[in-house]
């Protein structure tokens, strides 16, 4: 199994984790210390998760106030993310463009200060204040605009449209796409369409419009009634027929060409499909969305709802039962078989994956048992356990939720890094207890009170972090009395330990 690619996909909260390191230093709640074998700080907290710095393993640093202030530099120094009560406000930047939002409402992007002109003319500035301002600037008259909604203005390539103006919106708006200009004053009310397009609407009473080769349309009393035929498309098998649309709602609907044909009767309740081509597919339905019956190439449908459902569509297998109460998901992408299971959509949800080169293998798996649990487990030795978890199941793969809000949550965690390399913690650090097979270490915190720690060269016991403790070095048998012990790392209990990398 590709357990780099698991771990990408089901990583659980590594955003937030404290890694393992060759010793700590436990001033709780002021100050919990991390430090690799060679002596270096790679990760600080203070007044539990509140205030933070770590280490990346690109080599920049993460530092924070939470859930107030983070950010994320690289190993430059240049700044690459911040936050502020996410997702309140957001800011990503990268060497040549960035961008920042305030609750997706007041966007704005551009290139940085000394970006390459080609990469400048490509990353023009953009400013949104949704939805009242819109402004991109290129350089160009023919891809800038402005717009102050709803006074006057414009906006180029947006909504799928080619050009939105707008004066004194609702009283005048044109929009322009593939050659055709809908003029509407008042909007939505009256339209008239010219160009490559030829219409007229008096909205909802009735309308039409056409565009030569390509599609006639027709509607009355909208949405009720509408009467469309669509050419086929210009890479379309010669001699391929029209398709037609008709409604008159809600007593009947259909769209039927040569290959395919879809009624509906007493909308939406029955029903029909029958498909021929580019797959063959056959579905009845009674009673909508509850009674549905389907047959075809890599398609089956069988729902009897809310009772029982299944469905597998193009390997995608689905299956409620007592809906929403129960539902299992199967299918196979990028060389595994996933398994994703729900209890009431998100009181229980797991993730399993399968080698399907290497079946015998352990799975990775991922699990929430909301609010309570966050389990993770990735099929080679890296597991990691948190409680309570209230936040993951709705923002699986949003790490700046992990990185702001996550650890504000974890009463207790558990993090293994490889099989005998482990560390848990209570109280957002404030009890610590961590074991290394591979240094032959072992370390217990109780918040600055006690602090236990055991190395293949020495053994030590402290109170209030080393104003008074006891010391027995290897080798030795009897113990030794100290105080006033306070070392930041101790060579004497890792003085050959191989420093430690964040993986």
């Amino acid at each position: 199994m590709n357990h780099l690619r698991v771990l990408a996909c089901l990583g659980l909260i590594a955003g937030g984790l404290v890694p393992i390191r060759a010793e700590e230093r436990n001033a709780w709640p002021l100050a919990v210390r991390q430090f690799n074998a060679a002596g270096q700080n790679t990760s600080t907290t203070a007044l539990g998760p509140l205030f933070f710095e770590k280490t990346q393993p690109d080599g920049g640093r993460a530092t924070g106030f939470r859930p107030f202030y983070l950010e994320r530099t690289v190993a430059t120094g240049r700044l690459v993310e911040a936050t502020s009560l996410y997702p309140l406000y957001a800011y990503r930047a990268d060497a040549e463009a960035y961008s920042w939002t305030v609750f997706n409402i007041i966007n704005r992007s551009g290139a940085q200060p000394g970006a390459a002109p080609a990469l400048r003319a490509s990353k023009a500035e953009k400013i949104a204040v949704w939805p009242f301002y819109f402004s991109r600037q290129t350089g160009d008259p023919a891809t800038s605009y402005r717009g102050l909604f709803p006074i006057a203005g414009e906006m180029k390539d947006y909504l799928g449209y080619d050009r939105i103006a707008w004066t004194l919106f609702p009283l005048y708006t044109a929009v322009d796409k593939r050659g055709a200009r809908t003029t509407l004053a008042p909007w939505p009310f009256l339209r008239v369409t010219r160009g490559a397009e030829t219409g007229f609407a008096l909205w909802p009473l009735f309308g039409w419009r056409d565009r030569p080769g390509e599609t006639q349309r027709r509607f009355a009393l909208w949405p009720l009634i509408w009467n469309h035929t669509l050419q086929p498309a210009p890479d379309a098998p010669a001699g391929a027929v029209p398709t037609r649309q008709i409604g008159v709602l809600p007593l009947y609907s259909s769209e039927q060409n040569a290959d395919f044909v879809n009624e509906n009767f007493v909308w939406p309740f029955f029903g029909r499909t029958r498909r021929n081509a580019p797959y063959r597919y056959e579905e009845n339905r009674y009673l909508w969305p509850f009674l549905v019956q389907g047959r075809g190439d890599d398609r089956i449908v069988n729902r009897w709802g809310p009772f029982y459902t299944r469905s597998v569509i193009k390997g995608y297998d689905k299956t409620w039962i007592g809906w929403p109460l129960w539902q299992q998901a199967r299918w196979q992408s990028d060389g595994l078989a996933h398994t994703r299971t729900r209890l009431l959509y998100f009181l229980y949800a797991s993730v399993e994956q399968r080698s399907l080169s290497n079946p015998n293998a352990a799975p990775a798996e991922k699990v929430h048992l909301w609010p309570l649990l966050s389990a993770w487990d990735n099929g080679a030795g890296r597991r990691q356990y948190q409680f309570p978890s209230p936040l993951e199941v709705f923002f699986p793969g949003n790490d700046l939720v992990r990185q702001t809000w996550t650890p504000l949550f974890a009463l207790y965690r558990y993090d293994e890094r490889a099989p005998g390399e482990a560390r848990t913690s209570l109280l957002w650090d404030g009890v610590t207890w961590e074991t290394s097979a591979r240094e032959a270490r072992a370390e217990f915190h109780l918040g600055p009170l006690l602090s236990v720690q055991s190395h293949a060269a020495a053994h030590r016991i402290a109170l209030l972090n080393g104003v008074i403790g006891i010391r027995r070095n290897s080798g030795e048998r009897t113990w030794r009395l100290f105080w006033l012990d306070f070392p930041g790392i101790s060579p004497k209990l890792s003085p050959t330990a191989p420093a430690t990398t964040d993986r």
